[in-house]
């Protein structure tokens, strides 16, 4: 069996059987996650009202979805019209202990977290990053001069009020068995996503609603050499390294370009150290952007990453555009 194949995660898609054990946990769950809600509706509980739009893009599954890109192309989108969005990220993954964190030039990834880094290094734009995702918009706001708040993930975060909500859905893996936490991968019941402004369908069909993920080039990590996508083709004594919430999607897309490879995954947002690499120094190791902000001093010199690009729907950019000059 693959290491993609296997897993709670797989028995949540494949509807295993034994999972109905857990539903007396499952109904606790919702319970929890409907009074917590309700209480932050209710004002029961504090929520920060930012005094500029905040735009949550996020999802109700555990797992990813590809929010990263789809958070830099929203950027991208944005600068284009002649806005200024900045972001906002909780920095899963990151160690460090000093929040607000601004990142910078010399962030690493153990200070902000692998996805706020690589929003910075591929847009530029203000990034703040808090486990309390208000103080984060506090930090930003406070030093930088924005039009609109993105904040990667946090669709559950209710302590921060948004002005919209974008949710991210597989449009193969759907909901799963429809199931929430621990019976399946649900973070809240599939009625939570009426209550959004849009829902995007990775790999979907529809105009208004997917969204595309374009393969662009392979970037050295060292030297930041770009060669085009066929450069790897039949090769094979590749290593495929990947430390993602869907390492089986960036496998996939080695497997369209033509590249024999052999798999090596690590749980999302690993913390890669230097013996990760040391059996593979005389290959050719191929990552995701994701996993190459942190592994820069460790790779060596033959180690590309996979640059992704995805196209939006031009009707939800030109509603957070509207948003944004409101």
């Amino acid at each position: 069996m693959s290491a993609r194949d296997g897993g709670l995660e797989a028995a949540w898609y494949r509807g295993a059987p034994w999972l109905w054990l857990l539903l007396p946990l499952e109904g606790l769950f919702r319970l929890v996650a409907a009074v917590r809600r309700g209480l932050y509706r209710r004002g029961l509980l504090p929520s920060y009202r930012a005094p500029r739009p905040v735009v949550v893009v996020g999802n109700i599954t555990v797992g990813g979805t590809g929010k990263t890109p789809v958070i830099i192309a929203l950027v991208e989108a944005l600068k284009a019209r002649g806005l200024h969005p900045g972001v906002v990220s909780r920095g899963y993954g990151a160690s460090g202990d000093e929040f607000p964190h601004r990142v910078s030039a010399s962030s690493t990834a153990a200070q902000c977290g692998d996805e706020p880094l690589l929003i910075y290094q591929r847009t530029g734009v203000p990034c703040a990053v808090d486990p309390d995702r208000a103080a984060a918009v506090k930090a930003l706001l406070a030093a930088d001069s924005v039009d609109v708040v993105l904040a990667d993930d946090g669709l559950q975060h209710y302590a921060l009020q948004r002005d919209y909500e974008l949710a991210l859905l597989d449009a193969h893996r759907g909901t799963g068995n429809g199931h929430c936490l621990p019976v399946g991968p649900l973070r809240e019941p599939v009625s939570r996503l009426d209550s959004v402004n849009r829902v995007l369908y990775r790999g979907g069909s529809d105009a208004d609603s997917c969204v595309n993920y374009r393969p662009v080039a392979w970037v050295n990590l060292v030297s930041a050499e770009e060669r085009p996508l066929p450069a790897f083709t039949g090769t094979e004594d590749t290593l495929a390294m990947a430390g993602i919430g869907q390492p089986a999607q960036f496998f996939a897309s080695l497997e369209s370009l033509g590249i024999g490879f052999e798999e090596k995954t690590f749980p999302d947002h690993h913390q890669y150290v230097a013996q990760d690499f040391a059996p593979f120094r005389e290959r050719i190791i191929l990552m995701t952007e994701k996993d190459a902000v942190k592994c820069r001093p460790l790779a060596g010199p033959d180690a590309w990453y996979l640059r992704i690009d995805a196209s939006l729907p031009q009707v939800v950019v030109e509603e957070i555009a509207a948003l944004a000059r409101s």
